[in-house]
């Protein structure tokens, strides 16, 4: 089994929807670091398992200096973008979103 890694930093703003009162409401950012685990028992035609400028390509570009709640159709929770960019990489199986130093969500396909 083969496993790359890729890490980028995502400066992005959003405000979360939620059932309850919270600062978080408001517009605001962060300097998200998203760590993106991508695997495969064989390598494709150029020796990979999956482009690493393409991977920054699919989810940095899409993302990084937006309003989040712009560009993605769900609550831009830690969780939500970790799981929805999962979804991007044929090959991911599991993505790390950190939000600040102490907050962290982590999605992993079954």
């Amino acid at each position: 089994m083969y496993t790359i890694i890729k890490r980028l930093e995502i400066s992005a703003a959003h405000r979360l929807l939620l059932t309850y009162e919270s600062k978080c409401c408001n517009l605001h950012g962060h300097n998200w670091m998203v760590t993106i685990y991508c695997r495969a028992k064989e390598l494709d035609e150029n020796g990979m398992v999956a482009d690493f400028s393409q991977i920054k390509k699919s989810i940095k570009e899409r993302l990084d200096h937006k309003c989040l709640n712009d560009v993605l159709p769900f609550n831009p929770t830690a969780e939500n973008i970790a799981r929805w960019i999962c979804e991007q990489i044929p090959t991911c199986y599991k993505v790390e979103v950190q939000e600040s130093e102490g907050n962290m969500a982590i999605y992993e396909k079954d």
